[in-house]
């Protein structure tokens, strides 16, 4: 229920998802669709991106849901000690271009890119609410909207080599969207209040 993190392992070709309300984290084998591993969060798996072998979580920890990313491995979970505080205790989806972690501020409507230490190197404006975003081939795909009046979502590009880059919405997304990942073919997001796991594509030309 109420899948909220979501991220996609290729070398195990798994797609490991974080339930908000259960506080548990479940390694998803999509072609059986089966859950072959499980384990507790140490708060609200909000959103998750896998980074060399690892996978860092964006977690909600105590009454005010501070925000903290954790490391986690697939075979030992969560460290106790690799914790990074996100600025000014916000913040939600993750991303990962191969050297650097981009997380994104929902109400801010922005992209961070941070150094390993959590400090923030770049800020990406998106204009729009975050719901995920994800890398494809060295572009940043990302879920932007608002959750306000029913929620109203769309996929759009940006190309980060622009200084300021340029925000093209390749298509509307009809549900509401939580969370974004890629597995080489399909893109994957969470439908969290129908408690469901879509994959899409995109269109060839676009």
């Amino acid at each position: 229920m109420t899948p909220q993190a979501l991220a996609w392992e290729g070398n195990s070709k798994l797609l490991w998802m974080g339930s908000r309300d259960l506080r548990r984290v479940y390694a998803i084998d999509p072609a059986k669709w089966a859950v072959v591993k499980e384990t507790e969060a140490p708060g609200i798996p909000w959103a998750a991106v896998v980074t060399n072998g690892s996978i860092r979580f964006t977690i909600g920890e105590g009454a005010n849901d501070d925000r903290y990313i954790r490391l986690f491995g697939p075979n030992i979970g969560f460290s106790d000690t690799k914790r990074i505080t996100c600025p000014e205790f916000t913040g939600s989806y993750l991303s990962y271009d191969g050297e650097s972690l981009y997380l994104s501020q929902w109400y801010r409507h922005r992209i961070l890119k941070l150094d390993a230490s959590g400090n923030i190197l770049r800020a990406i404006e998106v204009g729009a609410e975050i719901s995920g975003h994800t890398f494809v081939d060295g572009t940043i795909y990302v879920l932007r909207g608002t959750e306000q009046n029913g929620e109203s979502w769309s996929i759009a590009r940006l190309d980060l080599s622009e200084e300021t880059p340029e925000i093209k919405d390749l298509a509307t997304v009809p549900f509401a969207c939580r969370s974004l990942a890629f597995d080489g073919e399909c893109f994957w997001s969470n439908h969290r209040a129908a408690n469901e796991i879509i994959a899409f594509s995109l269109p060839n030309s676009l």
